[in-house]
């Protein structure tokens, strides 16, 4: 009787370490997964920034020009 429960309480505990196994392994999954895209869309956020960049140079330059004709046409 003492015996059984023993193994019932043991196979108790071996199941939840092995819950706790399974989920401390996915969420170390996980965070390998999240640091892998960070990593990927930092690349593609600076390619975005230097597009953007040079986008907002182009445009303060026109705006400079036009407002160089502006003032000139006066």
């Amino acid at each position: 009787m003492q015996d059984q429960r023993i193994e019932k309480i043991a196979f108790v505990v071996i199941n939840i370490t092995k819950v706790l196994l399974v989920i401390y392994l996915g969420i170390k999954e996980v965070f390998k997964i999240i640091k892998s895209l960070q990593k990927d869309l930092d690349a593609e956020f600076d390619i975005s920034r230097k597009w953007a960049s040079q986008n907002y140079s182009i445009l303060k330059k026109r705006l400079a020009e036009r407002k160089i004709a502006g003032v000139m046409e006066n």
